[in-house]
């Protein structure tokens, strides 16, 4: 297996519907796989014809293939989202930092996504609920919209069932919707967790990012506990074109995984 600079092949061996603007895509390589991503990482995906954009890896991790869960907000993921089965998609990577969620063995691992922010936090919850007994406990907090801006929704019971809590709120209920009704910040309090030992996973809006780790600050955790996925224009991935400089770091090969220690002062700057 490879990490190569040059896109490689891959071919779209499954499609899904997560939301009306928001597919999972299962790729499987042409040829020679690449390097295995690690929770937290991305990949540089290639529409044929259109562009590069960077997608986190949304499967399992150490899985054959690859899986991506992408927002059709431009026209790359555009292009992306519309792929069919079979197409063709260029791959580089994986690059960037990991979540590394095996330092919360013997625990509390406290996973927190907001919107899409889910997608890149689901491979760090499959991998802790493959050895659930390595964690003291493993929670999933997730916040969305509405129900149906939810992604992933029909894992979320069979995470319960893996030895996972998992609380889920909207920002806007509709007619069938009788969960939690408040932002996820509010799902923090009620969670039990142990702030002396405890590790939290962050991924989402970076207002809600920046909320949600004051709020486990309040209750008694630290920075360097909290953990925070950060986007900016990644183009490279390997640190040289610049253009995700954030402060001093270069997200792409930095990040996206910051310890929010590292994340707080920077995030506080407006418009950096």
């Amino acid at each position: 297996m490879t990490m190569s600079q040059v896109p490689v092949s891959y071919r779209v061996s499954e499609r899904q519907d997560e939301t009306h603007d928001t597919v999972t895509l299962t790729l499987e390589p042409a040829g020679a796989p690449l390097e295995s991503s690690k929770p937290g990482q991305f990949m540089m995906l290639y529409a044929f014809g259109v562009g590069e954009v960077p997608v986190s890896v949304s499967g399992p991790p150490g899985a054959a293939g690859l899986t991506h869960t992408i927002r059709a907000v431009g026209a790359v993921s555009r292009a992306l989202c519309s792929a069919a089965p079979g197409q063709a998609v260029g791959v580089r990577g994986p690059f960037g930092t990991s979540w590394h969620e095996s330092d919360a063995f013997g625990q509390d691992l406290l996973v927190i996504g907001g919107g899409i922010g889910l997608a890149p936090l689901r491979p760090a919850v499959l991998a802790a609920l493959r050895e659930p007994g390595r964690y003291r406990h493993i929670t999933v907090l997730i916040g969305a919209r509405s129900p149906a801006e939810l992604v992933f929704a029909a894992e979320y019971e069979r995470w319960r069932d893996s030895g996972a809590t998992v609380e889920v709120t909207v920002d806007r209920a509709d007619a069938g919707w009788h969960g939690h009704v408040s932002v996820v910040t509010q799902l923090v309090g009620p969670s039990g967790l142990d702030p002396r030992r405890t590790l939290a996973l962050i991924c989402g809006p970076e207002v809600m990012m920046r909320l949600t780790a004051q709020t486990l600050l309040a209750a008694g955790m630290t920075a360097s506990q909290i953990r925070v996925s950060l986007e900016r224009n990644m183009q490279c991935g390997v640190g040289e074109c610049g253009h995700c400089q954030f402060g001093p770091l270069l997200l792409c090969r930095d990040g996206p995984v910051v310890s929010y220690h590292a994340a707080a002062p920077l995030l506080s700057i407006r418009e950096l």
